[in-house]
């Protein structure tokens, strides 16, 4: 029964220290959400809600789900509805910066550039006379571009500038940062959660071996006279 005592103490100082683990690992949380929140409102970066509190890109909402249709379907990302909030729309949240980063490609996937050859130039048995020329980028990315054609390789640059490269990247580390903030109060809260069970646990096991402790006491009393 005295083993069972110190397993119990031992329970119980293990589960102070997860609580402590807990506590910590949430505090240092909030503080980069709150970090992460300052720099959001800095920048000034919000998603536009209709008066129905609907999505919508340049004032249309057929906009939004096309972009939400290239976040969700083309890069299979999965969209939490709670990040998405009308009554708070400046980017801060992983969804709100996925979003904005399907924004910014969704756009430039779609768009077309002005391509001006200054002298003829041929190319794959295709010879294009001096002008200029409407390049549809069609929804090729980078990579996609042939850059030794005439046309394509001008539009890629003009398309895929560093801008929008810089944009994208900015956005993936804030959707980064907020999902592994996100997973340190999931860490926080298990590491609370199973401190809490440690200490009640231990509590336990001391608390049931008092009735065993009490009754060994008293049978020792009652047999310490026969044994004299």
């Amino acid at each position: 029964m005295h083993r069972f005592k110190i397993v119990g103490i031992g329970l119980i100082i293990a589960g102070f220290m997860f609580a402590g683990v807990g506590g910590y690992t949430y505090l240092r949380t909030a503080e980069g959400a709150k970090a992460l929140q300052a720099f959001s409102a800095a920048q000034n970066v919000a998603l536009t809600y209709d008066d129905q509190g609907q999505l919508v890109d340049r004032g249309k909402a057929e906009g939004a789900t096309a972009i939400m249709s290239l976040l969700t379907n083309d890069w299979g990302y999965r969209v939490d509805p709670n990040d998405l909030n009308p009554n708070d729309p400046v980017v801060n949240t992983a969804s709100e910066y996925m979003y904005q980063m399907a924004t910014i490609a969704y756009h430039t996937l779609h768009s077309t550039q002005k391509v001006t050859l200054t002298e003829p130039a041929e190319y794959n048995g295709k010879t294009y006379e001096p002008g200029t020329y409407d390049v549809a980028v069609n929804g090729r990315y980078w990579s996609q571009f042939d850059r030794l054609d005439p046309l394509d390789g001008p539009a890629r640059e003009l398309a895929w500038t560093g801008t929008a490269h810089a944009l994208i990247a900015e956005l993936g580390v804030g959707s980064m940062t907020a999902s592994a903030l996100q997973m340190g109060l999931g860490i926080a809260a298990i590491a609370g959660a199973l401190g809490a069970i440690l200490v009640l646990t231990g509590i336990g096991v001391i608390w049931a071996v008092r009735p065993q402790e009490a009754v060994a006491k008293a049978t020792e009393r009652v047999t310490a006279p026969n044994a004299i």
